[in-house]
């Protein structure tokens, strides 16, 4: 009976992002607990509102520092599948909302997004940089936004809240697909 448990619920507990419908492996946690917004871990403290509310740039460029600071001001948002707002994102949704906080349109899944803007070298990556992993599926099926040095923050799996990662993590660096500046 709890086998049967198990199965039922697992896929429920881990999904994926709404751009492929499929349900990856589950992302790995630092130190075991995901943070808070308030840096803490009490998974009932409530994710902050981005830095800035209305577009920063004119004709939809941005500067990466601002997208980049919008993207961690929202740590600790839940995960949420086709999630597009603070109250739960996606990893495509999330990268969606902070864009256009900052009058930036792009794609709304993952595999759209991984054809916009210019190819990146990973060696090269800057602040608002986008940075795609193959998690469920061959080819871009998760995004992040690059936030500077080794770091980028998403919305990973079902089981996550929006946080930041190293991109040297054995976990993502096997994963890495590309990387593209869309501002």
């Amino acid at each position: 009976m709890r086998r049967l448990a198990a199965l039922v619920i697992l896929p429920a507990l881990v999904s994926a992002c709404a751009s492929t419908g499929a349900v990856p492996r589950p992302f790995p946690v630092p130190g075991g607990v995901p943070p808070t917004a308030s840096g803490g871990t009490d998974p009932t403290t409530s994710p902050r509102e981005p830095a800035t509310s209305t577009p920063t740039a004119a004709a939809g460029i941005a500067d990466g520092y601002s997208i980049s600071s919008t993207a961690l001001s929202l740590r600790g948002a839940p995960y949420r599948d086709g999630g597009e707002t603070p109250k739960g994102f996606d990893c495509s949704g999330f990268v969606q909302y902070v864009f256009a906080q900052h009058g930036v349109s792009v794609p709304r899944d993952v595999r759209r997004q991984f054809q916009v803007g210019a190819q990146v070298d990973a060696q090269t990556l800057e602040p608002g940089d986008l940075v795609f992993f193959t998690t469920v599926a061959p080819g871009a099926s998760h995004v992040g936004i690059s936030v500077g040095g080794d770091q980028f923050v998403h919305a990973p799996s079902g089981s996550g809240v929006v946080r930041v990662d190293n991109l040297s993590a054995q976990y993502w660096a096997n994963r890495f697909v590309g990387a593209k500046r869309v501002n």
